[in-house]
């Protein structure tokens, strides 16, 4: 394959002994949780999401569903309450939902952010829905003035999935007046995991938030309950972020505006570079700055899995994110929802196209190229 979708081993090459210098440390030191390098961590995350507070737990779900836990266990939120989620997302975020007892409700996405449609918010409010769920799928942010003012109206928990956008600058500030992802909200899970801009090798995650009392909820939660060694206030978990994850992501932090620099001109490449009548590019946001964890073309007539299969015999990977929609699965067959047709219709058009480094602004050319022959 002369270009896959993805090569974590040659994304590393540029800095594989930087890696390898803090795996030594750590396991020289001999502190695999709570250590330095997780504090430090912490720290760096904060800063990075604009907010007072982070959390390192064991991966992105746990993220989510310790928030969604520890809003349970402050009497914020209780079991049998509604959050809304936008119906084209990965299973993790509702995951976190039901996991607490709660109802997720589905809501329709918008055609070119993909993300949740603010303006069908008050389409699927009702009383018992106290919570909504944006998720800046694919790096792109998702905030809005509807959406701020339904949370604002409503009274609502603005939780953020914020898996695939760390950094990411919306358009409009969210509830704390920061511009950022991550502080856009009352709350957001972050993802560590390998694939995504920031990755660890292995899985981890982390809460961010500005609310004293939450993170500290959330630290407890997520250490058996404990707020001190062997004094449990909570029934909790363990839900830990390991000492070396947070050096080798810390080692990763160094280089990820550099990454994030790299997939923007791949993305600029892509969009100004495809012609072909069945493709749609997504779109490219002048108002915000998007951080391009996957980039999501449309392909329409259902030909998708044709230029797939056309790509692969060009040497070029693909994948879909995601083919089939948490409501599809048979896990939320039971869930009850209206229409769904902009994300019914994502699901059966998207292929996501390599971006992540070492692909240059010439390999994404020829990558075009050989769709446009398509």
């Amino acid at each position: 394959m002369r270009y896959p979708f993805l090569d974590l081993s040659r994304t590393h090459a540029a800095y594989v002994d930087e890696l390898k210098a803090a795996a030594s440390t750590v396991i020289e030191r001999g502190r695999y949780l709570h250590g330095p390098e997780t504090e430090l961590l912490e720290q760096e995350i904060a800063a990075l999401c604009q907010v007072r507070h982070c959390v390192a737990v064991s991966n992105g779900l746990d993220a989510l569903r310790l928030i969604v836990r520890a809003y349970v266990e402050l009497g914020r939120l209780h079991r049998g309450d509604k959050v809304i989620v936008p119906a084209n997302t990965y299973i993790a975020t509702l995951l976190a939902i039901t996991d607490n007892g709660l109802v997720p409700v589905l809501c329709d996405v918008r055609e070119d952010t993909m993300n949740l449609d603010s303006s069908l918010i008050d389409n699927v409010m009702d009383s018992r829905v106290k919570a909504v769920m944006p998720v800046h799928l694919y790096g792109t942010p998702c905030c809005d003035n509807l959406l701020l003012d339904a949370v604002h109206r409503h009274g609502l928990l603005m939780i953020e999935d914020n898996a695939q956008a760390i950094s990411a600058q919306a358009a409009c500030a969210g509830i704390n007046g920061t511009f950022t992802t991550g502080g856009l909200g009352h709350a957001a899970g972050i993802s560590f995991y390998p694939t995504k801009n920031l990755g660890a090798l292995g899985d981890s995650g982390a809460v961010v938030t500005n609310d004293d009392e939450l993170a500290m909820t959330v630290r407890a939660l997520a250490n058996y309950g404990s707020d001190r060694r062997y004094h449990n206030i909570y029934c909790g978990l363990n839900c830990r972020m390991d000492e070396i994850q947070a050096a080798l992501l810390r080692v990763k932090l160094r280089h990820y505006e550099a990454e994030n620099d790299q997939r923007r001109q791949v993305a600029a490449v892509y969009g100004n570079t495809i012609r072909h009548r069945l493709m749609t590019p997504p779109t490219i946001f002048s108002s915000m700055r998007q951080v391009w964890h996957q980039y999501v073309l449309r392909v329409g007539d259902g030909r998708r899995d044709a230029l797939r299969a056309y790509l692969h015999e060009q040497g070029i990977g693909t994948d879909i994110h995601y083919a089939t929609p948490p409501h599809r699965q048979p896990c939320y067959s039971h869930l009850e929802h209206g229409a769904l047709p902009v994300t019914e219709r994502l699901a059966d058009e998207m292929v996501s196209l390599p971006i992540a480094s070492p692909l240059t602004a010439d390999d994404a050319r020829e990558i075009a190229l050989a769709i446009n022959r398509f």
